[in-house]
């Protein structure tokens, strides 16, 4: 299952393994910083996105769980951080995990970011990022990826300073890369021990042990800014998720993949994005807007691939909903839509847009050169569902897409939703 990278707006198209670090990750080599080694990256298109740019945002801690509510529309009850299993057991739930990891997040932000060279483990033999000769070649190459595959992002990464432009690239790149692992061309030589040896090679480059050209871009970003590796473990644990589950039981376990595979870019990017100076809100209230964002496209991503995800054997729905709904795995893959079916997708759909409509409330609240690309990605990704309806919900065998006119029209009115200034009163969590 691919995710949807949050900002960008790609939803069809991977990396290869150009760069040179699948057969790293499977052997366990380290690379040098060979540029001939590094910059022969070629891009194959014709697979979805993995990932989801967003920051977390803030009103966001409603109970998403069961049917009930999508039914009588009422307003979702705050979920306690701990409920009980069958067996009496105190579970603490998957929003509480991810909004303890959202509020370390939102902390960082919130002081002073200096990160000095001294309290970095750096080998000797390995140049630091700051004055790697190539880093600038690295940068532009980042920018040329996110150009190729990202076309609409690009454009209004632009408006962003130079420092913050290039950040963003090399954590787009970086997320891409390690989508590639379990949903590219070689996904099928992909073990958890080689997953494990990727996450071992994001500690060495946060520690300023860059191991190509295009670590060492990420390996500069997060000397310069306060991002924390947490949600760059967090993907990759997504990725893990994908090579052992196939199934969802409910909502509350297909909420953390989504935070996993999508939620964690918002994490990643809100401090390269940055908070308006002027705004009221809560930091921790455009983290959770952000996650909102994240989470959102990833609900889109399953809505809109249901058939192909069906194909590889895969279902990505919460099983208990199917139940109470009358469907099981049998109705996927026969791929049959009928009333149960509509009326099934309307309710998730439905699901999708609340976290699209909680994540609008925060985008206001970026930095001003940060927003057109947010709310280009957000209006393109939300109109997904718009064409699953006008589809009759058959998106087994129909992929709901943005025409280019739809997509053209939606720069000019997220250029004028982005010049909207942000709130002049405090935004306090719900």
């Amino acid at each position: 299952m691919s995710v949807a990278l949050l900002w960008v707006v790609s939803p069809s198209s991977e990396v290869s393994n150009g760069f040179g670090f699948l057969e790293s990750v499977r052997e366990g080599n380290r690379l040098v910083d060979s540029p001939n080694l590094m910059c022969n990256g070629r891009l194959k298109k014709g697979k979805k996105q993995r990932w989801n740019c967003s920051p977390p945002y803030g009103d966001l801690r409603y109970s998403y769980l069961g049917e009930s509510g999508f039914e009588n529309g009422a307003k979702f009850p705050v979920l306690s951080s701990m409920v009980a299993n069958p067996a009496h057991e105190i579970v603490v739930t998957s929003e509480q995990k991810v909004y303890d990891v959202v509020l370390k997040q939102a902390a960082l932000m919130k002081k002073p970011y200096s990160r000095s060279t001294d309290d970095l483990d750096v080998k000797p033999d390995i140049v630091l990022p700051g004055t790697l000769s190539v880093l600038s070649e690295a940068y532009d190459r980042c920018g040329e990826v996110c150009a190729e595959y990202a076309k609409t992002f690009y454009l209004g990464t632009l408006l962003m300073t130079p420092e913050r432009r290039r950040a963003i690239w090399a954590i787009y790149v970086w997320c891409r890369r390690t989508d590639e692992l379990v949903d590219g061309p070689n996904a099928s030589h992909i073990t958890p021990k080689a997953l494990d040896r990727w996450e071992s090679r994001l500690e060495d480059l946060f520690q300023g042990r860059p191991f190509d050209m295009l670590d060492a871009a990420l390996s500069d970003t997060v000397m310069k800014f306060p991002v924390d590796i947490q949600p760059f473990k967090d993907m990759i644990e997504g990725m893990r998720m994908d090579l052992k589950k196939s199934r969802y039981k409910n909502f509350d376990e297909l909420y953390l993949y989504c935070y996993y595979v999508a939620g964690t870019v918002g994490l990643m990017s809100v401090p390269i994005m940055g908070i308006a100076p002027d705004t009221k809100a809560t930091t921790e209230s455009v983290y959770n807007a952000a996650l909102a964002l994240g989470i959102a496209n990833q609900l889109t991503n399953i809505l809109r691939d249901v058939g192909e995800d069906s194909r590889r054997g895969r279902v990505y729905l919460p099983q208990d909903e199917l139940a109470q709904a009358g469907l099981s795995d049998e109705d996927v893959f026969t791929g049959k839509v009928t009333d149960k079916w509509r009326k099934f997708m309307k309710s998730q759909i439905k699901r999708a847009r609340m976290f699209f409509d909680e994540a609008e409330k925060g985008v206001t609240e970026l930095s001003s050169a940060s927003r057109w690309p947010v709310w280009a990605s957000l209006l393109l990704y939300r109109q997904i569902l718009d064409e699953i309806e006008a589809n009759d919900y058959n998106n087994f065998t129909k992929r709901a897409y943005v025409s280019k006119p739809k997509k053209i029209l939606a720069l000019p009115i997220s250029y004028a939703k982005a010049r909207i200034q942000p709130s002049r009163r405090s935004s306090v969590l719900a």
